[in-house]
């Protein structure tokens, strides 16, 4: 039930095409178990007897019954396909929402290529499995019940035979089911695997051609689409029982039925027509049977997908509003006050310890230290990508978790290490930092990040078109594209966490320049590698291990912290012959 609540949440807007279906298809059923009782009269009172009047008649019936057991069939496809594929777009959809709301912590326990399997994939084999529950799974068990009332009502002794067959046949699927199960569980987490792989691999297709790693990459799919297949055969070697079982059954009742029918008919207690109809309800039977085995087969399947996607709609994100939310950022103060933080949210293995700062609306705040030192994450803590561990992170002099979430990050603008332009045009591109902008104000933005004449220099100019990830742009142009952006959502805090490595340095003075000038009242927080890109900011903070070590200008770090020292002469003289003490 925990498992299907969510699910069924999802029919939304389908419900009538849900329930029509199971209509139709019960009354396809009471169709069909007709028809055979009409061909024993017609053998029995019409054929046997030569009465022409009762073979048009029956005749004309069957015919009737037929064509309305075929209407109601295609009745029941219809409406089975448009409630399945309804129910598979409103569950796509629940699911990408969901994943929308999350928190990078979220993201981070599934991973990136998992979610994707989950809702391509995952979410097919659901979608099939659901249309076979709600026609397959209706028209089988009720055709069983019907058809064995209906041959009771014939030969009650001779339907014996049913019961027999029937508790054999269910304990066979029960044991292919239970041992099938646990194999596509497992073939589900390799397919996780398989799209880890097939998405570095096409990320980073220059890597892996400019090492030449082609071969390591081959071998390397084909280990894990190996490890799917040799799952998935022995899957389907134990699904395959299914059939040999099914055929088994469906024979040996035949024979039964016709050996001891005959005999019943020469003795006069039975008669063709009966023994016939007697037959093709045995058909239905097992038929019944077999679309019941492949339902069950179908629900092995899909069961584990739905494990995966119920996994995603009842994630909730560790990051959330509160009742009354803060819902305006008055400036852009920054204050961290005795934090702590843990990626695995475990105090004892902290990657940011005891971090005190403070940084006045409208500074600009250079962050400098080596790889793994923190500075990266500390940024991520303003705009509440992440919660702290310990202490508070205060904007605008107000926690952050006290802010509205979408107030708090409108005020907030950051331009991550991994830039990413996503494909349309530039001017679609930048939108995604104002979608009211004015061309005026995307072109001051532009000229703002030094991106402006590059621009203009393409052909189309702003109509340019952007290839998936910005493949068609260089590293420094998709910098400076993705600073633009961030520059036109106006925000208090503006964070450009290492985003102009890609640039040479006359443009990443002018940027800085630029952002001082053009942006008094913004708070800017600068991460960077180069000395240079930080020496003219109001503060420099030097971090290591996780921790503040030295904050203070320029002029102060140099005669005060070692760290910055040797920072500093290692870029700019080269490092020889120099006394960092």
């Amino acid at each position: 039930m925990q498992l299907l609540k969510p699910l069924m949440q999802c029919i939304g807007q389908y419900k009538k095409e849900t329930i029509l279906t199971p209509v139709f298809v019960i009354l396809e059923v009471v169709m069909e178990v007709i028809i055979p009782l009409l061909m024993a009269y017609l053998i029995d009172y019409g054929i046997e007897l030569g009465d022409m009047g009762v073979i048009g008649k029956v005749g004309t019936a069957l015919v009737i019954f037929a064509l309305g057991s075929l209407m109601l069939g295609i009745l029941a496809g219809f409406y089975a396909a448009r409630a399945s594929a309804g129910f598979a777009k409103n569950l796509r959809q629940k699911m990408y929402y969901a994943v929308q709301d999350f928190s990078f912590h979220n993201i981070d326990k599934f991973s990136t290529a998992s979610l994707v399997t989950r809702l391509t994939t995952d979410v097919t084999n659901v979608q099939n499995a659901y249309q076979i529950v709600i026609r397959v799974a209706v028209r089988s068990p009720i055709m069983l019940l019907f058809s064995l009332l209906m041959a009771f009502s014939v030969n009650p002794r001779l339907s014996l035979v049913f019961l027999v067959i029937i508790p054999f046949l269910a304990g066979g699927l029960y044991l292919i089911i239970r041992h099938a199960h646990p194999l596509f569980e497992r073939v589900f987490k390799t397919y996780d695997k398989l799209n880890t792989v097939v998405q570095e691999n096409l990320r980073g297709i220059r890597v892996v051609k400019s090492f030449v790693r082609e071969e390591y990459e081959k071998e390397k799919f084909y280990a894990v689409s190996n490890r799917i297949f040799q799952d998935f055969s022995k899957a389907e070697k134990i699904i395959a029982f299914n059939s040999p079982l099914m055929q088994f059954s469906v024979y040996s009742t035949i024979l039964l039925i016709a050996w001891f029918g005959a005999k019943m008919i020469v003795a006069g207690s039975m008669t063709t027509g009966q023994l016939v109809s007697l037959i093709t309800y045995a058909m239905q039977i097992l038929m019944s049977l077999m679309m019941i085995s492949m339902v069950f087969v179908m629900l092995t399947i899909s069961r584990a997908s739905a494990e995966r996607i119920v996994e995603v709609l009842k994630e909730e994100s560790d990051l959330y509003n509160k009742k009354q939310p803060v819902r305006e950022v008055k400036n852009g103060d920054v204050s961290f006050r005795n934090v702590g933080f843990s990626y695995a949210k475990d105090v004892r293995a902290l990657c940011l310890k005891d971090v005190n700062l403070e940084i006045k609306s409208g500074q600009m705040v250079g962050i400098l230290g080596g790889t793994g030192s923190g500075k990266t994450t500390l940024v991520q803590l303003i705009p509440r990508l992440y919660d702290v561990t310990q202490g508070a992170v205060l904007v605008g002099g107000v926690d952050v978790r006290d802010y509205d979430l979408k107030v708090l990050r409108q005020e907030v603008a950051v331009v991550l290490q991994k830039n990413m332009l996503f494909s349309g045009t530039i001017r679609e591109n930048l939108r995604w930092g104002d979608p009211e902008a004015t061309d005026e104000e995307m072109v001051r933005a532009c000229q703002l990040a030094q991106a402006d004449d590059f621009i203009r220099a393409f052909p189309d100019g702003y109509d340019t078109y952007i290839e998936q990830g910005g493949t068609n742009v260089s590293g420094g142009q998709k910098q400076r594209l993705c600073i633009a952006r961030a520059l036109l959502k106006k925000p208090k805090i503006l964070i450009l966490d290492d985003s102009t490595s890609a640039v040479d340095t006359r443009t990443d003075a002018l940027i800085r320049q630029a952002l001082r000038t053009a942006l008094p009242q913004t708070t800017k927080i600068i991460i960077a590698q180069r000395v240079a890109s930080v020496m003219d900011a109001d503060q420099i903070v030097v971090m290591d291990g996780g921790r503040i070590v030295a904050s203070g200008t320029h002029a102060e770090l140099m005669k005060t912290n070692q760290i910055y020292q040797e920072i500093y002469y290692s870029q700019q003289k080269g490092g020889e012959g120099h006394d960092v003490a």
